[in-house]
């Protein structure tokens, strides 16, 4: 199966040299465009995914899934070489999560491994993460420890990175944390020759993290003040040994959460690119000088929606972190390129590939002469390429049993809400039937997050089964200025939930939804606004399928205010909400599913134990889902759980929302 992804069958040209594509002559699973694809196909973990060259450009290596369980092992190719026998790593009673390319012979993996079968605590899930060098020339592991990730490579120390560890139990990025990056950490110079540890810099609750250069230097750190209730930004030059304070910022504003370095002048030590508000309400880009503390010029700031990051040069190797671009939200993540050179290669590959949408290169050689290209969109689940002397060919995809025809178009849309506000959404198109169609609100989680839907396997399914899928981005998700944030205080299950329903409504006024078959589903909040929803009065929903759900918004709260966060007021002002869906059981008044993962660590199972427990008290009808193993993450959902998720969805969509079905 997996050499017949290989085999060269198209040829196409890109806008700078000539390339030919190679694309596979057929999916595993034959299907038709009208008809539904297979559960599963939708419940295959990723066949193929990580794909990365290593700095010589002589190898490549991805991870690959040998079976629908999903055991991944890595396997590294002689570059082009595809047809030959791979070099095969694996583990021993431990999961592959991921790895990275640091020598030409050597890449560091990370490994997870389930030591519980129930949680501990409030983000204690079932699983314990290790870090390992594995050096391909000896074929041995070098542990290195647990929680361990890379914090930084460094470009002209070829045999150096640097590496980072929690100094408590949790991990370094927790999801929807404001606190994060203010989370004390240690870091580590890693002599990738020996695989010894050094101390570079040990995190306390005044310098908790921090940022490097490309030169190994920490140049920013951050910190949290409890008696003042902000957060302080640090800075310091490489000629200096210790921190100055640059910046303070009310811990109970976005701006403090939207300020973040993002990049470093190569030509000028004390200039620093950072991501900021600066007075306004859509995030920009600005210089800032390190050793006044001072902002500088506006480098670029829209006034539709914020600046999402930087972009830094495809050719790492070469030009370390060199900033060539800023990102922003849309339709996708577009750019605005500060480099020619760099669009005019994005240029060239968005007109070659095929299915184009969102395109990264993934890793490129030292030479730069060879990269690694990924693309990703509403009509590609995730797809990798090879471009090597001006050839393109196709490596492979992530789901090979999903083809072009089975997946549908995405639109971005904006629409009015009832008090007037704009709101963005995106769009997921049946490629059968014809408007209107039956509608599915699919609302994201957090609720305090941002989202660029490019593939979404879950509007996917859905809208491949013949449902519509709205994505809507109402008020309090990232992105769209302080203003959208600000607004969605206090507002969970009252105009929070007015921005979902408006985005039903506007599509059935424009004739593209039937207002008799409207459905809610969602994950996290997003399970959340649905169980709010099946007790909405009235109801424009049939019926609502509510995910690992926040019932007991009070609960959720003391989990944070308990075990996460230093300053609880801060969680509480954004997480407060207005309704919770614990006391509003009896008002349940649509067909409802209720899904949850028996280990989730984020939104514990104890929610679903008190949820169902009240709907079973007040005598109200529903069906329930239990995935056991599954935690609140989607890898952790395995082939066994995705299968039953997707039948159990399809069915009750079908059979028992409304009247009829959907």
């Amino acid at each position: 199966m997996y050499r017949r992804l290989f085999r060269t069958l198209l040829a196409c040209s890109l806008a700078l040299p000539a390339l030919a594509i190679s694309l596979p002559t057929a999916t595993a699973q034959e299907t038709t465009a009208s008809d539904p694809v297979p559960l599963e196909a939708w419940a295959l973990r990723e066949v193929m995914q990580n794909v990365e060259i290593n700095p010589s450009g002589e190898h490549i290596a991805w991870m690959s899934n040998p079976s629908r369980e999903g055991d991944p092992i890595i396997q590294i190719y002689e570059t082009g070489k595809f047809d030959e026998k791979p070099t095969n790593v694996g583990a021993d009673n431990m999961e592959i999560m991921g790895f990275s390319w640091v020598t030409d012979t050597k890449m560091i993996v990370a490994f997870r491994q389930k030591i519980r079968n129930r949680i501990e605590d409030f983000n204690q899930g079932v699983y314990a993460n290790k870090l390992a060098m594995f050096d391909t020339e000896t074929s041995r592991f070098t542990e290195l420890g647990d929680n361990f990730s890379i914090a930084s490579l460094l470009p002209d120390e070829p045999n150096t990175i640097i590496i980072e560890q929690p100094n408590s139990r949790f991990g370094l990025n927790v999801e929807d944390d404001p606190f994060a990056a203010f989370r004390p950490r240690t870091y580590y110079e890693l002599n990738l020759e020996t695989g010894k540890k050094s101390l570079v810099l040990k995190g306390n609750n005044r310098t908790a993290s921090a940022i490097f250069d490309d030169d190994g230097n920490p140049r920013f750190s951050q910190g949290y003040d409890a008696g003042s209730k902000e957060f302080i930004f640090y800075a310091r030059n490489p000629d200096e040994n210790s921190w100055r304070e640059v910046v303070r910022m009310d811990s109970f504003s976005l701006e403090s959460s939207n300020f973040g370095v993002a990049a470093f002048d190569p030509n000028n030590e004390d200039i620093a690119y950072v991501t900021a508000n600066n007075g306004n309400d859509k995030v920009g880009l600005w210089q800032f000088d390190i050793r006044e503390g001072e902002f500088g010029d506006e480098i670029y700031r829209r006034e539709d929606v914020d600046v999402a990051g930087v972009r830094t040069s495809s050719n790492f190797w070469q030009e370390g972190n060199k900033p060539v671009g800023v990102t922003y939200y849309g339709a996708k993540l577009e750019t605005a390129w500060f480099d020619a050179e760099e669009k005019a290669l994005f240029d060239g590959l968005q007109s070659a590939v095929p299915n184009a949408h969102q395109i990264s290169i993934t890793s490129r050689s030292r030479d730069g002469d060879t990269m690694v290209v990924y693309n990703v969109g509403p009509k590609d689940p995730g797809s990798y390429y090879l471009l090597e002397n001006g050839q393109l060919s196709f490596i492979g995809t992530k789901n090979p049993l999903l083809k072009p025809e089975n997946l549908s178009e995405i639109r971005y849309i904006k629409y009015p809400t009832r008090d007037g506000r704009e709101v963005a959404g995106y769009l997921t198109v049946p490629n059968k039937g014809e408007a209107p169609y039956p509608l599915i609100v699919l609302p994201h989680g957090g609720p305090f997050v941002a989202e660029i839907v490019t593939y979404d396997e879950w509007a996917q399914f859905l809208a491949n089964n013949g449902y519509a899928v709205l994505q809507p981005q109402y008020r309090g998700s990232l992105g769209y200025g302080l203003d959208h944030w600000k607004s969605a205080y206090g507002q969970g299950g009252l105009k929070m939930q007015d921005d979902k329903d408006d985005g039903a409504l506007y599509l059935v006024e424009e004739g593209f939804a039937d207002p008799d078959r409207l459905a809610m589903f969602g994950w996290s909040y997003g399970g959340y606004a649905a169980a709010v929803a099946a007790s909405r009065d009235p109801n424009i929903y049939q019926c609502t399928i509510a995910g690992a759900a926040v019932v007991d918004g009070n609960m959720q709260l003391n989990y944070y205010r308990d075990n996460l966060l230093p300053a609880s007021e801060y969680w509480e002002l954004r997480r407060r909400e207005g309704v919770q869906p614990l006391d509003e059981v009896t008002k349940v008044n649509i067909p409802l599913m209720v899904i949850h993962g028996d280990v989730d660590q984020r939104v514990p199972f104890e929610h679903y134990e008190k949820y169902t427990n009240a709907l079973d008290k007040a005598g109200v009808d529903y069906e329930s889902v239990v995935l056991k193993g599954a935690d609140h993450f989607y890898n952790t959902l395995f082939y066994d759980h995705q299968l039953k998720l997707y039948t159990s969805m399809r069915d009750f969509l079908q059979n028992d929302c409304g009247p009829g079905g959907l």
